[in-house]
């Protein structure tokens, strides 16, 4: 389950009895007739592919029906729009591989697997970060997802809201993470400069300010207090997976 917030597009804003139909796929189908050209799965990759490369502003009905080689109108022939091909890209990309940790996998290890798939998952699409997703449309996709992770974090002894408030918030921190990530990566290509070559620019003045005697606490960090060895997403997931690891004890005590 994503949850990327403040977006250029938001999920949910087609029509949403006709995305439904088209997830779930029970829409009335021509028994008879030519073999269609084109399908709705084919269609849906496509979209992705273009998103992937250009991102959500690259995204339209006239680009995709381009990439297919056909003409735009072909395209309302399976999906009404924009709208409802973004819910459906959205389930699409959440299709789970395969299970996110093996049956007998304890609950913190799920929850492990969930947030280093979803981290993936951003990095393989990060036009992901420019959906608004508190309103998400549930697909197959995201439902198998759902079923698969409840079943293996059920044995937290939590209640129901909470086994999804816990969800929600290794969401909330991967989506983070992620965003942090996509960013900066977008700013070496847009700046033509490397994390490195940026923060050398900024040494010289950096250490006249540590040397004033302004910044006591700071000059103090040792060397590699900011070095890129240390792996913050890491850190950050295990000490709330140690946060929930005190609730779980506290209610089977």
């Amino acid at each position: 389950m994503t949850s990327g917030t403040g977006g250029t597009e938001t999920s949910g804003s087609g029509d949403i009895a006709r995305t439904l139909e088209l997830l779930w796929d029970t829409g009335r189908r021509p028994s008879r007739g030519p073999k269609p050209a084109l399908t709705l799965d084919r269609i849906v990759e496509a979209a992705v592919q273009l998103a992937d490369t250009e991102g959500l502003e690259g995204l339209s009905m006239r680009r995709v029906a381009a990439e297919l080689g056909t003409g735009t109108m072909s395209l309302y022939r399976y999906v009404p729009g924009k709208g409802e091909l973004l819910d459906l890209m959205l389930d699409r990309v959440q299709r789970p591989s395969e299970n996110p940790a093996d049956p007998g996998t304890g609950w913190r290890a799920a929850l492990e697997a969930l947030a280093r798939a979803t981290l993936a998952l951003y990095r393989r699409h990060p036009w992901l970060l420019q959906v608004n997703q508190s309103r998400p449309i549930l697909g197959p996709s995201a439902l198998d997802g759902m079923e698969k992770v409840m079943t293996l974090i059920r044995p937290m002894g939590l209640s129901d809201p909470e086994l999804v408030s816990a969800i929600i918030m290794i969401d909330g921190y991967v989506v983070g993470a992620a965003r942090t990530q996509v960013y900066q990566q977008e700013a070496e290509r847009r700046t033509g400069l490397t994390d490195a070559e940026f923060w050398q620019a900024q040494v010289p003045m950096l250490e006249k300010a540590m040397a004033s005697g302004r910044y006591p606490v700071m000059a103090s960090l040792s060397e590699d207090a900011f070095g890129t060895d240390f792996d913050h997403f890491e850190f950050g997931l295990q000490r709330i997976l140690d946060g929930l690891e005190v609730l779980v004890a506290r209610r089977k005590a």
